[in-house]
């Protein structure tokens, strides 16, 4: 048995604040559970929905040091199942309690994760899974390899343990100055060079674990050709062209047990690629009526579910939303985030009461009915490492008008009068009238070419970005590690199961020690 372990900040369905939670959530699930023991640990914030945590199991705790700022932190394990996986909980109420996962206080969110980074190998021993495989998420778990291959290699327990670093957004990097980041980690001066957690003149834990991590993933191809370069690099193009051959990027999928049309609870009325057309405006009709929006099947409504910052491309709307809201067409946001990008749709529904609905907040439930409802989805993103709302889009009949950029390059066919087998409408600059270009051109056709139209949808819909293709390419580079530790203990004359027996009798007391 194959055994892999995913160790990240956020995790669906116990707590979400973006993608990453969805990613970490379903592709466990998506493994041969005959080959593949797949695992989960996250922090076991107070904030998880007392249903899950009313059901944690108490397995131990025990204490370690958290660099010089505390020599005895504890650490507790809780542990719960649910549909086949197993999920662990780092315990500590002092860095996981309160009402959201992350703070405004940046010094403070890293000595959390880099104790949660530490956390997750001290456990491994004492919950008896030593896997062959860590697959760290983000910047959070990015001191996980950094700490496999330095304080923990003097416990034999961990020897052989390979990691993937997979990078769901660069632009977050757990960055603060390397005195703190010394003090909070108990790494020493030699980590934090140029070559290793130094990052212009600070430490910064995911080039920790870009450096030192075996293989490193992106969550799509062209994003992770994107990040090679200075414009999307973040300041880690150096690193990551120096690891180009171990970078790879693989598209994120969608959970289609949760995102169906035809079985989804919070939308109003089901439909499925068969009867769309009879069917799905019937949610249009009722989300209007919800909203206060006039209810006009016949009105060309485009749906905005997002994080309202930057990185969304926001300004590109403000500079010509009084040219997309036009008579017939009505644009529906949901979403929270900056308060320059709130106050603005909210302006603007008040310009437009009957044309623009902005629902400052974030509800799955009011998002999924956007999804049922809208002919439109608009994502001008400034950068998009892979992008979930395009993909929820197809499986929901809605089509996107994207940037063509990262993921939103990799997973739309851009449609065409010409060739007229496109499934959404995309632009390459970052410029507004552009966009405007593609919004119009959606228009066009969703009232001139009514069949063309619905054609382009029903394509969308019978896209395949379930996980079951992302699925194979990452068990690829599972296995692709697993055979090369298999080679080198061939190499020692070991057998790999002579090799954890040999350790099997000291692991605990060592890492209790630790």
């Amino acid at each position: 048995m194959k055994k892999i372990l995913f160790a990240a900040s956020e995790c669906v369905p116990f707590i979400k604040t973006g993608g990453l939670a969805d990613v970490c959530g379903a592709l466990p699930k998506e493994f041969d559970k005959n080959e593949w023991d797949v695992r989960v640990v996250i922090p076991n914030y107070e904030c998880i929905p007392e249903k899950y945590r009313k059901e944690f199991k108490y397995v131990t705790h025990f204490f370690t040091s958290q660099g010089s700022v505390n020599s005895n932190v504890h650490v507790g394990i809780m542990e719960y199942e649910l549909d086949g996986i197993k999920y662990y909980f780092i315990d500590n109420l002092m860095y996981f309690g309160g009402a959201t996962p992350y703070t405004s206080d940046m010094k403070w969110d890293i000595e959390k994760f880099c104790f949660f980074s530490k956390a997750v190998l001290s456990i491994l021993p004492i919950i008896d899974f030593k896997p062959d495989v860590i697959h760290c998420h983000d910047w959070q778990a990015g001191l996980i390899p950094v700490y496999l291959n330095n304080e923990f290699q003097a416990n034999p327990f961990y020897h052989g343990i390979k990691t993937i670093m997979t990078i769901h957004n660069l632009r977050f990097q757990g960055i603060y100055d390397v005195p703190t980041m010394k003090a909070i980690t108990g790494l020493g001066d030699d980590m934090f060079t140029s070559d290793k957690l130094e990052f212009y003149n600070n430490g910064n834990m995911l080039k920790g674990g870009l450096v030192y991590a075996d293989l490193i993933t992106t969550v799509s191809d062209t994003y992770a050709e994107e990040i090679k370069t200075f414009e999307y690099g973040e300041g880690l193009q150096g690193i990551l062209n120096a690891r180009a051959h171990e970078l790879s990027g693989i598209v994120n999928g969608i959970d289609y047990d949760s995102y169906n049309p035809m079985t989804d609870e919070a939308i109003f009325n089901p439909f499925n690629a068969d009867n769309f057309r009879k069917e799905m405006f019937k949610n249009k009709l009722e989300l209007q009526k919800e909203l206060g929006l006039p209810e006009d099947k016949s009105k060309f409504m485009i749906g905005l579910v997002s994080r309202l910052t930057d990185q969304k491309g926001l300004d590109l709307i403000e500079e010509v939303m009084d040219g997309i809201v036009d008579e017939n067409t009505q644009f529906v946001i949901v979403g929270t985030g900056s308060e320059q990008y709130e106050a603005m749709f909210l302006h603007y529904q008040k310009m437009y009461p009957e044309r623009v609905s902005a629902n400052i907040l974030y509800s799955d439930k009011l998002a999924r009915k956007l999804y049922a409802a809208a002919d439109a989805f608009l994502m001008p993103s400034r950068f998009e490492p892979c992008g979930l709302t395009q993909l929820i889009s197809f499986r929901y009949g809605t089509a996107p008008i994207v940037r063509k950029t990262g993921g939103l390059a990799d997973t739309i066919i851009p449609y065409g009068p010409e060739n007229k087998k496109g499934d959404g409408f995309s632009f390459t600059n970052y410029d507004a009238n552009e966009m405007l270009e593609a919004v119009n051109s959606a228009k066009d056709l969703f009232y001139r070419y009514k069949k063309g139209w619905n054609e382009l949808v029903e394509r969308g819909m019978n896209k395949d970005f379930s996980w079951n293709a992302s699925k194979v390419r990452y068990e690829e580079l599972y296995n692709e590690l697993i055979a090369k530790e298999a080679a080198r203990l061939a190499e020692l004359g070991i057998g790999v199961e002579e090799a954890v027996e040999e350790v099997a009798e000291e692991t605990v007391e060592a890492a209790v020690e630790e």
